[in-house]
């Protein structure tokens, strides 16, 4: 089976080339890093590092996540992995994630920082908050047992393709998770390590970050309450309304 990952990086010159550096070459087929909009070196050190390198020139972390979408819709791996590329997870655990899937166990494995080891500090308290949160209003509304809305995760991509992603902004993560319950998708969690991130967070370092990724998730979860997840649209219409230009 293949495996791409997909990186959003916003800013992240000095941690890029760890990250891309860190994944095991015998579970990866290709990485893509997502420039979005990074006034730094970002894309000079994916490239450097091996990495595949795309640009969504408008900010936000689910458009990055959304361009590198319409990437692997010509690639077509079996499994797509998401990671952040500030190299406050551990990259190299991503057989955690991606072994259930291989052995037809899962279609998506999210990495669980609350069940993993995460070093004091590195998930501060408006994050541990806010997770706790949204994962108790998702087991009551949904029935769901997530811990975590870990951004390092692994769903088969056919599964993914279903699902319709569309946030562009803080709710990709919670998005992805209340329509996996939706769709039916078989759900693991994996247990995984997270450190301290290389420079500032720009969402929860941040009280205006924090403010807005809140409200958006909230949000989110108040949305598709009400009004269930949206039909799905093919690959290809995503292929071409990502398509870069020329």
């Amino acid at each position: 089976m293949t495996t791409l990952v997909i990186i959003p990086a916003f800013n992240e010159a000095e941690a890029i080339g760890q990250v891309v550096g860190d994944l095991p070459s015998d579970r990866v087929d290709e990485v893509v890093v997502v420039n979005n909009a990074s006034t730094d070196a970002t894309e000079r050190n994916a490239r450097a590092a091996g990495a595949t390198v795309v640009r969504e020139p408008e900010p936000g972390y689910g458009a990055a996540c959304l361009r590198g979408l319409a990437y692997a819709a010509s690639a077509s791996p079996d499994i797509i992995v998401f990671l952040d590329g500030d190299y406050s997870d551990h990259p190299d655990e991503l057989p955690r994630l991606v072994d259930p899937i291989r052995r037809g166990e899962a279609d998506f494995v999210v990495g669980s920082r609350i069940q993993g080891d995460a070093e004091p500090g590195a998930l501060l308290p408006q994050a541990r908050i806010g997770n706790r949160l949204a994962c108790t209003l998702m087991r009551w509304i949904w029935g769901a047992e997530y811990t975590d809305l870990g951004p390092f995760r692994a769903i088969r991509y056919e599964a993914l393709q279903r699902l319709d992603m569309q946030d562009r902004t803080f709710g990709w993560t919670i998005e992805m998770q209340i329509k996996a319950i939706e769709a039916g998708l078989r759900i693991q969690e994996a247990p995984v390590s997270y450190r301290k991130r290389v420079g500032v967070s720009k969402i929860t370092g941040t009280v205006s970050g924090t403010v807005r990724a809140s409200a958006k998730i909230l949000g989110t979860i108040a949305r598709y309450a009400v009004l269930g997840t949206p039909v799905r649209r093919s690959a290809s219409s995503i292929q071409a309304e990502y398509a870069e230009p020329g």
